[in-house]
């Protein structure tokens, strides 16, 4: 049977199993499920069984409801769905006999590799574009010509710094 479980300070936890299909909860004694916290409305919020589904409805409360975390006005509800009713917090736990067991297993029969071969080269594996083997003449002029640039400017600034010095 679906089952909301509420863990309050002055009541502690507590277990409420879904027996109607229609269920209030909030801090009114005339609620289905009462909950005496001054963050949780009068009429806070219901919980209806819609086929084999429970959905959780906001009835406009003050401080809100959530369902795992996110403000809702209605959802469906499941498995272990963590519902807050202002500040109370809530876990849903549904109807276990709705799951289906686990499959059974099967063995796999395996057999070894006969032979193997390593591939010769792991150019055609690599995520990486083959680097060119080819130099390119203008790319290697220019490099040549920004290093002597920047060997003479670092001569010209040593000259001039010499010739300040007492």
């Amino acid at each position: 049977m679906p089952k909301v479980i509420l863990t309050t300070e002055a009541q502690g936890k507590v277990a409420f199993e879904f027996s109607e299909d229609l269920i209030t909860v909030g801090r009114a004694p005339d609620n289905m499920i009462v909950i005496d916290d001054p963050s949780v409305s009068g009429r806070h919020a219901q919980f209806e069984r819609s086929g084999e589904v429970y959905r959780a409805k906001d009835l406009e409360s003050t401080n809100g409801t959530r369902v795992n975390g996110i403000p809702i006005s209605e959802t469906t509800l499941r498995f272990e769905d963590r519902i807050r009713f202002g500040a109370v917090e809530a876990r849903f736990e549904a109807d276990m006999r709705a799951t289906q067991p686990l499959p059974v297993l099967e063995e796999i029969e395996t057999k070894s590799a006969e032979s193997s071969a390593a591939p010769g080269d792991f150019a055609n594996a690599s995520p990486f574009r083959e680097r060119g083997k080819d130099r390119d003449p203008t790319r290697t002029a220019l490099l040549a010509a920004a290093g002597v640039a920047f060997l003479t400017f670092l001569g010209s600034m040593i000259a001039v710094l010499l010739m300040h010095t007492p």
